[in-house]
């Protein structure tokens, strides 16, 4: 497959989903015998991205002005040329027109990934963000994405692709979480062995839905359902020190200091979620992919999720009742959560235990990294009639 040069057009590499999906890409492609090319500003994931093997052309991708992209676009189609590009893959809006533009120029496939959602509240606004799905294959990182793409732009269903973001779901693996690693969260946390963990990982911003976690943990202390129990807040606050602080005053006028802790970041989110022993995501606004369900899955823990944008799908719900690994919510709705939250609180360690085990096994066949980046590999030999997915051999990734 040396013949094969895919250039992959991010705005920068940062440390986040697409970015990071970018790298891991990049790591498929040089395995499977072709070049990797991503036009870039760089960023932390660069050394990452040329250990994978992929190489970095440096061009200012990231700018929205018209004019930037249009010169972007001349230099692409340079590239194109120069470097023999058989395919362009876009992740982001900006960089996607100048990728386009491109593409069209030098007649290359184009593929686009959408990784979030993008509001339209105007014509030029709507127009902007079409770039994303006019790609002669759409990537779709959740079928709640998807459905958004489609309600708003007439992409042929033969071109659409759900692909769900794939991540390394051995690291989760509680025989790769060593005991000293949840020893030294119990202690940070102050948590003894025999409390139970309720933990919400995600930073501190309103719609992460924390007050309504806080709300049903003081439903559950009114009904004496929350013996033992400790809820723990894990996550940054992003420089919102003030709602920080609002959450701690309604944890203490609640009676539930002590009770509901926040611990700040956590820097071990696969202990974190093998301590765990429920997991809670209360999201208000929908995510277009909701990591941190698949996460705690992975982990064995069981998760609640609020039935918001793609975190339900990532479950196996409990109307499945042989089969489901967590269960489904009224969004912003703390006295079903507090509802749910008993009921889970309740069942015996072996049954938590088999929906964790169940729910171990849904991640590992859903959202596996290898299972990502082949169907990746397939979306582009689909347009370009070549066996990439065959030849990738994730035995051998680093």
């Amino acid at each position: 497959m040396s013949d094969v040069t895919i250039l992959q057009v991010v705005p920068r590499l940062e440390t986040g989903g697409s970015e990071q999906s970018t790298v891991e890409i990049a790591a498929a492609l040089t395995q499977a015998g072709a070049k990797a090319l991503v036009a870039t500003e760089a960023g932390a994931l660069a050394t990452a991205l040329e250990d994978a093997g992929g190489e970095i052309i440096e061009l200012p991708v990231a700018s929205k002005n018209p004019l930037t992209i249009l010169a972007n676009a001349r230099h692409l189609a340079r590239i194109v040329e120069r470097r023999n590009v058989t395919l362009l893959h876009a992740r982001s809006r900006a960089p996607a027109w100048s990728a386009y533009l491109a593409a069209r120029k030098t007649q290359r496939p184009f593929v686009t990934t959408y990784h979030g959602a993008y509001s339209g509240r105007s014509r030029l606004k709507t127009f902007y963000n079409s770039v994303m799905a006019r790609g002669d294959r759409v990537i779709a990182n959740s079928r709640f994405t998807a459905g958004l793409i489609t309600s708003q732009y007439p992409v042929p269903p033969e071109h659409l692709h759900v692909i769900y973001r794939g991540f390394d779901v051995s690291a989760f693996d509680a025989d790769n979480v060593a005991p000293k690693r949840l020893d030294r969260l119990r202690e940070v946390w102050g948590i003894s062995p025999e409390q139970r963990v309720v933990l919400q990982a995600a930073r501190l911003t309103r719609w992460k839905g924390h007050p309504y976690t806080i709300e049903a943990a003081r439903l559950l202390k009114d009904r004496d359902q929350l013996g033992d129990a400790v809820f723990v807040f894990a996550g940054d606050t992003q420089g919102r020190e003030d709602y920080r602080a609002e959450l701690q005053a309604e944890i203490d006028a609640a009676g539930l200091t002590g009770v509901v802790r926040l611990v700040g970041h956590c820097d071990d989110i696969p202990a974190a979620f093998t301590l765990a022993d429920l997991a809670v995501v209360a999201s208000t606004r929908a995510e277009t992919f909701g990591r941190t369900s698949i996460e705690s899955q992975a982990a064995g823990c069981p998760v609640i999720v609020s039935d918001v944008g793609a975190a339900s799908e990532n479950v196996v719900p409990q109307s499945d009742l042989d089969a489901f690994t967590g269960w489904v919510v009224p969004t912003a709705d703390a006295h079903a959560l507090a509802d749910c939250l008993g009921e889970a609180l309740t069942l015996s360690p072996q049954a938590l235990a088999e929906i964790g085990q169940r729910a171990r096994s849904n991640a590992r066949e859903r959202f596996a990294l290898h299972d990502m980046q082949r169907a990746t590999l397939a979306v582009y030999d689909e347009l370009l009639g070549t066996g990439l997915a065959a030849t990738f051999c994730p035995a051998k990734q680093l």
